[in-house]
């Protein structure tokens, strides 16, 4: 899953695909290099962020978002990484098909109303408070199985609502109300937070914790350590990576399969 950030003030990239051309060049590079999924976001959720009015969410995520699903590969997805449901079903409509919640469709009352209605794929994720305060001391009493609890719950909630759990992907929000050592715990627990056979997603890339690790505050030194948690996440199973550099991680990823999997070749 290609990241694409459609806002001025994203920790990563800010601003620098937030221009209708800009962005479509970028989703197409990103599939070039071998994306399965391009993923449009037009609301920051780093820590601190402001929130961003639903029109504006509309303006930069769906021209993008209806231009590049007029030309993508027959096998490209595009999700939309969205907490609101109005952006979640223009998205759609334009031809997104996944809806990426950080809020786990909570944020909104709607949102399980409109993922029932869509049919699009989900991805729910994890994330104690939000953007503006998940990272003021978050605090649990174990991490993983508060985490996993609340993918049950999740998912009790979204067939109750009518959703297809065939249509469901978990994601346990890597750096969103977790300290340093949450962010750890996490990782090496993985397995621990699946739920039936349900996917996970997991979405490390360039994240903080990574420079703390590394020692460097700069975002750019950041971008080995997150393909060596790739590597590292895809040999415990996990199947869906979100991530700004596709083909690094991308080979991190095949690197990773034909050892552990006996998986060979550019599929």
């Amino acid at each position: 899953m290609g990241i694409l950030n459609t806002t001025p003030d994203s920790f990563s990239d800010g601003g620098e695909f937030s221009g209708l051309r800009a962005a479509l060049e970028h989703a197409r590079e990103m599939e070039a290099e071998g994306a399965a999924i391009i993923d449009v976001g037009g609301e920051s959720t780093r820590p601190g962020a402001a929130e961003v009015e639903v029109e504006e969410e509309l303006e930069r995520v769906v021209p993008v978002i209806r231009e590049f699903a007029r030309a993508r590969r027959p096998a490209t997805m595009i999700s939309v990484d969205t907490s609101k449901p109005e952006v979640a079903e223009a998205a759609v409509a334009a031809g997104a098909d996944v809806i990426n919640d950080v809020t786990g469709l909570r944020g909104d009352e709607r949102m399980l109303e409109v993922a029932a209605e869509c049919g699009a794929g989900l991805v729910v994720m994890h994330m104690k408070g939000t953007p503006r305060t998940m990272q003021a001391s978050p605090e649990y009493a174990d991490v993983v199985s508060e985490v996993r609890e609340f993918f049950e719950e999740r998912l009790e909630s979204c067939q109750s609502a009518g959703i297809d759990s065939e249509r469901i992907c978990f994601d346990p929000g890597i750096g969103f109300g977790k300290s340093l050592q949450h962010n750890l715990e996490l990782l090496r627990r993985l397995p621990e937070l699946r739920v039936g056979t349900r996917p996970l997603l997991i979405g490390v890339s360039r994240k903080s914790f990574i420079g703390k690790l590394v020692g460097s505050d700069a975002v750019a030194k950041r971008s080995w350590g997150t393909v060596a948690l790739t590597a590292y996440a895809r040999e415990l199973g996990v199947e869906v990576h979100r991530v700004h550099e596709v083909r690094p991680n991308l080979e991190a990823l095949r690197m990773a399969e034909a050892i552990s999997f006996g998986v060979a070749g550019a599929g």
